[in-house]
């Protein structure tokens, strides 16, 4: 058994399990790390070699270049900290004594990404109906989300995540908040669950970022799985107002006011135009946009998308090939 990741000031928020993640304090770890983060502590280790091993019994080796901790440097950031540790205590009072904090991860698109889930916070990040994370010895899904950026390597972070009490939410499923006062989250299984749904209403709250690692996979691949590329929408060409049309008619209003607010803010230069595909890429899906464009000369929208209200193309826009 691996020992636990431990709370360097020996306090802890309510009911929280063995594998807690300290308050933001910087330590030591080599490796440049996304903007917000600092060197590990001495959990970086344990952090990287329980990463290694969820990915080993897949065949997949990864090389760990970094692994960083949330330094909480800015007002905000240190109150999103507090807020986290008084909706655990919240919870836990609810669920008799169990806030159920569990460790789980999420795959980012690129740095940018992260920086601005550190700034800001998992808004304009969740997408469809809520925010979907992974345990923390199952981090393949999360690899498989994750976006290879220009300098050839993937972003993880690792967050605490206050799930309380679960109920059953299929990956298909429409389900945008709790059924009931009785839960606070979803899962895909009850018994042995491989994805939590965390509500939008409660991303900011209770979900905190603790952790990232940057990593890539030898090339070539060597090992029984292959992670294949999300396909990078290409020609024909089509105008940034015409895609936001076509997928408005396909995306939930959120999504359409966050890829519009992205835009004005690309016009406006305040990001770059990489910055702002990757966050539609984030949003849409690979899948979907690549077909959304190829169709564009047609003038149609791809019924199998609009059929189903772009739900598939959530969990498809990476592929795993066996």
């Amino acid at each position: 058994m691996d020992p636990p990741i431990h709370h360097p000031l020996g306090k802890r928020p309510a009911a929280e399990d063995d594998s807690v993640i300290s308050d933001c304090e910087s330590g030591v770890s080599g490796g440049d790390t996304a903007a917000g983060f600092v060197p590990a502590d001495e959990n970086a280790d344990l952090v990287r070699t329980r990463f290694v091993r969820g990915l080993a019994a897949h065949g997949l080796k990864p090389e760990v270049l970094a692994v960083g901790r949330n330094a909480c440097s800015s007002v905000m950031a240190q109150a999103r900290q507090h807020s986290f540790h008084v909706f655990a205590r919240a919870v836990a009072k609810l669920r008799d004594g169990n806030a159920n904090v569990k460790f789980a991860w999420y795959g980012a698109s690129s740095k940018e990404e992260i920086s601005d889930i550190v700034q800001n916070g998992f808004f304009g990040h969740a997408h469809g109906n809520g925010l979907r994370l992974f345990p923390q010895d199952s981090p393949l899904e999360s690899v498989k989300s994750s976006v290879v950026d220009k300098d050839g390597l993937r972003h993880l972070l690792l967050c605490r995540v206050i799930l309380g009490k679960t109920e059953l939410v299929p990956r298909d499923s429409n389900q945008c908040r709790s059924s009931s006062e009785e839960f606070d989250s979803g899962v895909d299984d009850l018994s042995n669950p491989k994805e939590y749904v965390i509500w939008c209403n409660q991303i900011n709250t209770h979900v905190l970022p603790e952790y990232v690692l940057s990593f890539r996979f030898p090339s070539p691949l060597k090992g029984h799985v292959k992670i294949g590329e999300p396909l990078r929408p290409s020609s024909p060409w089509m105008a940034f107002p015409a895609l936001i049309s076509v997928l408005s008619k396909i995306l939930p209003p959120p999504d359409i006011a966050y890829i519009a607010k992205f835009h004005k803010d690309y016009r406006e230069k305040r990001i770059s135009r990489h910055e702002l595909i990757q966050k539609v890429r984030v949003i849409a899906g690979d899948k979907l946009l690549f077909s959304v464009i190829k169709s564009f000369r047609a003038k149609k929208i791809p019924a199998s998308f609009k059929a189903n209200k772009g739900n598939e193309w959530q969990a498809e826009s990476q592929q795993l090939e066996r």
